[in-house]
Order: structure tokens, then C-alpha cells, then sequence
């Protein structure tokens, strides 16, 4: 009960908020320019079919992740001459 009285205190908190007026802050050029172009979902969905997590694929992570860490402490190490 008191989670639910929490709650209703809390959305009615948020109605009496006094919210910015963000139109004007929308530069004119903006307002002007075309709506982005939507692209169909299917071609990007089938470009990333092949990648599945497989058994592997944590095996995989953990190896490059042993890389690069090495890799940094190279770099460190260069760095610090």
C-alpha cells in the first residue's frame, strides 16, 4: 500500500512540473529540413543474420579481449618510454 500511495505522489509530483518550452530551442535551419529517409528493417536484419552467438563465441570474446589488453599495456609501456 505504501509503494502505491509512493507512486501516485510521485506521477502527480511530475504533473505540476513546469516543463521548458523546447521549440524554441530548434535552430530554423532544422525546422526546414526533410525528415530523415526510413529505411526497410528486412535488408539490415539479413546483413546480420550470420551473427549468431554460438559455443564459440565466448571463447572467441575472451581471446580478443586478452589482445587488446596486452595490446594497451604495449602501448603503455611505449608511452612511458
Amino acid at each position: 500500500m505504501r509503494a502505491t500511495t509512493a507512486l501516485i505522489f510521485a506521477f502527480y509530483l511530475t504533473g505540476c512540473a513546469d516543463f521548458p518550452d523546447l521549440n524554441d530551442q530548434i535552430e530554423p535551419a532544422a525546422r526546414q529540413a526533410d525528415f530523415p529517409a526510413l529505411l526497410p528493417l528486412d535488408p539490415i536484419l539479413a546483413a546480420n543474420a550470420d551473427s549468431q552467438i554460438t559455443k564459440d563465441t565466448d571463447k572467441s570474446l575472451q581471446a580478443r579481449a586478452r589482445a587488446l589488453r596486452a595490446r594497451a599495456n604495449r602501448l603503455r609501456q611505449l608511452a612511458e618510454g
